[in-house]
């Protein structure tokens, strides 16, 4: 599981002065690029010429962020396939058990080249699966 923090700023909020429900897609998926950076599975995806590719998200919102609060994003992977992977991701007001929003994403690899849908190799594989938590 990874922690990322991001401060609400006004330029992420909308005429009700809440952070705009698109926001939170991009909040979200900084949390995703950070995991996956500090877990190096992006360099490796990468050096097989293949992409994760967002195919689903489901998000629920339960609660709004206002300017100057800090949000934590934990992300983790909750289900790994041939081609996929579930990752599950939650926001909370920094420090409390206040749940902001939180999604399932669907991703698979692509292949940069074909652009078709790619399995895992067993490198990546492996790296993915140490990761899978509930």
């Amino acid at each position: 599981m990874s922690r990322t923090d991001i401060k609400v700023r006004g330029f992420h909020l909308d005429i009700y002065s809440h952070v705009n429900n698109a926001r939170y897609l991009e909040f979200l998926e900084e949390g995703r690029w950070a995991f996956f950076e500090e877990q190096d599975v992006t360099r490796l995806v990468h050096e097989r010429g293949l992409a994760f590719v967002l195919v689903n998200i489901n998000i629920n919102y339960r609660r709004p962020a206002h300017n100057g609060e800090t949000l934590s994003i934990f992300t983790r992977i909750s289900a790994l396939g041939n081609k996929s992977c579930k990752v599950t991701q939650e926001i909370y007001l920094k420090d409390t058990d206040t749940l902001i929003a939180d999604a399932v994403i669907s991703f698979c690899l692509m292949n940069l080249k074909t652009n078709q849908a790619a399995e895992m190799d067993a490198d990546i594989r492996a790296q993915l699966a140490a990761l899978v938590a509930e």
